[in-house]
């Protein structure tokens, strides 16, 4: 299994630090807001790595932090005259909702919140405060960029570059407690009166972002790791300060493997609210499936940026109902086959759905391939369709829906069926009628293709004496 390593810039060979087994840690949200679009993205792509890893014999330790305190959830509480974890608590079952419906594997995740692990934050500060990595001006301290030597080393940004940069975009106030522009906040002092706050060897505050992944990182799965991974946004600064104080405290590797998605785009430009082009899952999910919005962001390279359009998604739509038609048709054939062994000439086929599975995990196996994954199911779907029928036996059918369905669920992909919200019933009947005037016009061919693209629709049509019945498979 080969995973694309953003720290050499390389898709590497993956090997794990114990055999078998991985530690693995996702940047979650910080749960002030509903998930929007682009939080989905990596926790769809990485649930599904993690997926694909459990197939492939490994034992995942999977962990999604939840950023609890941050200057965001502090001006909600004060906007909404609520309590910082009134606040939280809120967006976190927002989150557990949304992560049903993307078919998160919640069951096998752990999701530590930073409020949780407090003492061990400031330990964490105070271990780098005694080794000389860190420094406290007035209540806040910071961590010293200069006490590593290695600094750019994931982004690969250059520290003299970025230098210059900070000093032009940092507030002369916090400018002047700093020995270098580049230091970032470990503790921050409180502020305002009634500011949500912890006591520690400082004074009150609260942490800053960096080292909350940090702690959690060390307390739940140890001074190493596997896998860190999160959108390329969190590329610089977070996760490069992440290995700085992680690797200055612990003297030792941070992550071996950092995994990073690419960004979303509406329309080809970057998503902001200030453009008025930010989705919510909450109000994605009023018109679709969030099925569908896992089914589209795998049709990508997860490294690269994807588009989100109304056509787009009606598109990835329209491809997941043609696979779950193949499945409930399969499902509905192996409870009408008679025969239940396999017939003679049956083992060729049982030997061809034997090459699509070796296909599947030739392109999964080549960092994450989830888009030639899905075209491999689609080979599997034509090949059900056009060399499956009632004719066959119950063993072939069956072996046919189960390989279907448990690529699909490497993919955590669920076949839902439709109910009569989810049809456009007009559209159906003006595809009907059209039909019925091709075959009084004996155009055959016109008839059978809107036949076919009904059934795309998920809808299945009978002639009657009483006229052409429809309903939905």
């Amino acid at each position: 299994m080969k995973i694309h390593n953003t720290l050499t810039r390389k898709t590497e060979e993956f090997t794990p630090i114990e055999e078998n087994k991985i530690k693995m840690y996702v940047c979650g949200p910080t749960v002030y807001d509903y998930m929007h679009i682009g939080n989905a993205r990596p926790l769809v792509v990485f649930d599904t790595f993690r997926r694909y890893a459990r197939y492939r014999g490994y034992d995942v330790t999977y962990v999604v932090n939840f950023t609890d305190v941050d200057d965001k959830i502090i001006n909600k509480s004060i906007e909404e005259g609520i309590t910082t974890k009134e606040v939280t608590d809120r967006y976190i079952a927002a989150y557990m909702e949304d992560a049903a419906d993307l078919n998160l594997d919640e069951e096998n995740t752990i999701h530590p919140r930073a409020t949780e692990v407090m003492d061990d934050i400031i330990d964490f500060v105070a271990g780098l405060v005694e080794k000389g990595a860190a420094y406290e001006v007035d209540g806040d301290v910071y961590f010293r960029v200069s006490a590593t030597e290695d600094y750019g080393k994931l982004s690969g940004k250059n520290i003299e570059d970025l230098q210059h940069g900070a000093s032009n975009r940092v507030e002369s106030s916090e400018a002047s407690k700093k020995e270098n522009p580049l230091d970032f906040a470990l503790w921050k002092k409180t502020k305002i009166d009634g500011e949500v706050s912890w006591d520690s060897p400082w004074g009150a505050g609260r942490p800053g972002w960096h080292i909350e992944c940090s702690a959690m990182n060390k307390k739940i799965l140890g001074d190493t790791i596997d896998i860190h991974a999160g959108g390329e946004d969190l590329e610089f600064p977070h996760h490069e300060n992440e290995i700085a104080q992680s690797e200055t405290l612990n003297e030792d590797t941070f992550a071996h493997y950092w995994m990073h998605n690419g960004m979303i785009q509406v329309d080809g430009t970057k998503m902001s609210k200030s453009l008025g082009n930010f989705f919510t899952l909450h109000d994605i999910k009023k018109e679709y499936d969030l099925m569908v919005i896992r089914f589209w962001l795998l049709t990508t390279n997860y490294r690269q940026p994807i588009n989100f359009t109304r056509e787009i998604i009606d598109q990835a739509k329209n491809s997941l109902d043609r696979i779950n038609n193949a499945v409930f048709r399969l499902e509905e054939l192996a409870e009408v086959a008679e025969a239940s062994e396999l017939h003679a000439d049956e083992q060729v086929l049982i030997n061809e759905l034997k090459t699509f599975e070796e296909k599947f995990i030739e392109v999964m196996d080549n960092d994450l391939n989830t888009a030639d994954g899905i075209t491999v199911i689609f080979d599997m779907v034509k090949f059900a369709n056009t060399k499956v029928s009632a004719d066959n036996s119950k063993k072939l059918i069956e072996a046919v829906l189960d390989k279907i369905v448990e690529l699909q669920k490497v993919l955590g992909i669920e076949n839902r069926k439709k109910t009569n919200d989810d049809i456009d019933e007009e559209a159906i009947l003006a595809l009907i009628e059209k039909r019925t005037e091709a075959k009084k016009n004996k155009d055959f061919a016109t008839a059978d293709a809107i036949r076919d693209e009904l059934l795309d629709m998920g809808v299945a049509i009978k002639d009657t004496r009483e006229g052409v019945k429809w309903e939905l498979v």
